[in-house]
């Protein structure tokens, strides 16, 4: 294993603590539009998680042509995401910046980059909920364009949402269902089969 795995790996579990500090958290997340954010955030990033770990193993190096991010890749590109557009809002990413500009391209195995990405989701949640309202409309630089805060928040949560998309098309081009999908699916026949069943049960 390189030194550049082991430091990812050393990060992802260092950030356990913390990801379940920012669950708790989470219960009560702060009022106004932090908390929208907040929501926002976790609305996408409990759907990449959950397709995630619905994606088989073998998939997870398909991409659809060359020169585009593989499944994994687009994952750990997604906590790369987290992390890196957090320091914009002021806040030191818990790895060195260049094994951070490696993120997406490292290789790691499902079940980590799973992890990795609900450490970073925590840890952009937290950010979130450390960034007091009065600095809300504070210009900051994100990759050279002025911004406000607020507008960096709503960026780390549009950000999930358009990868979340991208890995839906992957997912659904792998004959792989979401599994948010399945469950109405398999809600919606179950209500059609009590249905007809009921029915049937009045006929006689």
């Amino acid at each position: 294993m390189n030194r550049s795995i082991r430091t990812l790996l050393a990060a992802a579990l260092g950030l356990v603590v913390a990801a379940a500090t920012s669950q708790a958290a989470d219960a009560n997340p702060p009022e106004g539009i932090r908390g929208e954010i907040i929501a926002n955030l976790n609305e996408a990033s409990s759907k990449v998680i959950e397709l995630a770990g619905a994606m088989p193993a073998k998939k997870w190096d398909w991409r659809p042509m060359k020169g585009v991010r593989s499944v994994g890749e687009v994952y750990r590109h997604i906590a790369q995401g987290n992390y890196l557009m957090c320091s914009f809002l002021g806040v030191k990413p818990p790895m060195p910046m260049d094994e951070l500009r490696k993120m997406d391209t490292t290789p790691l195995p499902p079940d980590k980059t799973i992890q990795l990405l609900k450490d970073s989701y925590a840890w952009a949640t937290r950010v979130i909920e450390d960034t007091p309202d009065t600095e809300l409309a504070t210009t900051v630089q994100f990759f050279g364009q002025p911004m406000s805060k607020e507008g960096l928040m709503f960026e780390i949560a549009s950000h999930s949402h358009e990868h979340l998309g991208q890995s839906i098309a992957y997912a659904r081009m792998n004959h792989v269902v979401p599994p948010w999908t399945a469950r109405e699916q398999a809600a919606a026949a179950k209500k059609a089969a009590e249905k007809k069943q009921e029915e049937g049960n009045g006929g006689k």
